[in-house]
């Protein structure tokens, strides 16, 4: 999700930061040519997991293109379907390390450039299962109710200017949602084709609606 993204906002000309995982899903990566009124993409392999790692990172991109108009958290981790008491104590931690840690980790070496501004806006991916729950991913709904009142804490504490939304991105075949459905995960529409409907969306995002918890269109 995070990779289509990107490519629809530098294909309308944005400047994109972004980080991945993945070394080898970076090299792979063919970003599109950047428009001459952008700065293009500027990508790094960090693990949001560790925040001296983030700290780096958001230093470089600091650097680079300053505070950002908005920042997108949609890093995501998903424990294999299993009751709870099955799984175990590192699969329990990755999710939780990933989901809550890393969204807080990117949010305390950004938010520091960008309060001072008095404008962004803040986007923390959530998920239909941090409003409901379901069976065999608890760990996964427990991140991402703490995603929901996290955002919704820190709307409280931006000023007047800035928002922080947690977002609902709904039902897309990744495989995140492969790894809980199956097959049936391709009757839900391809990362790329919710992006198409979610970064104009995203785009309208301002302080009005600082503190919503909001749902990607489609």
């Amino acid at each position: 999700m995070g990779r289509a993204l990107a490519e629809v906002f530098l294909a309308a000309g944005h400047t994109v930061a972004g980080c991945g995982r993945s070394a080898e899903a970076l090299r792979a990566w063919a970003l599109p040519p950047a428009p001459a009124r952008s700065a293009g993409g500027r990508f790094a392999v960090v693990d949001v997991r560790s925040d001296a790692a983030v700290s780096r990172w958001a230093t470089e991109v600091l650097e680079w293109m300053g505070p950002p108009d908005m920042l997108l958290n949609n890093a995501a981790a998903i424990n294999a379907n299993a009751t709870l008491w099955e799984v175990g104590a590192e699969a329990f931690d990755a999710v939780l390390d990933t989901n809550v840690k890393g969204v807080a980790n990117v949010l305390r070496h950004f938010l520091p450039a960008m309060v001072p501004r008095r404008s962004g806006v803040i986007v923390n991916f959530s998920s239909g299962w941090g409003r409901s729950v379901d069976a065999e991913v608890a760990p996964y709904c427990a991140s991402k109710w703490a995603i929901e009142g996290l955002t919704r804490a820190l709307a409280l504490e931006l000023p007047p200017g800035m928002a922080a939304i947690p977002l609902n991105p709904g039902i897309i075949d990744t495989e995140m949602l492969r790894s809980c459905f199956g097959s049936a995960a391709a009757g839900y529409p391809t990362a790329a084709a919710w992006a198409e409907r979610a970064a104009p969306f995203l785009l309208e995002l301002d302080a009005r609606h600082n503190g919503q918890a909001l749902t990607a269109p489609g």
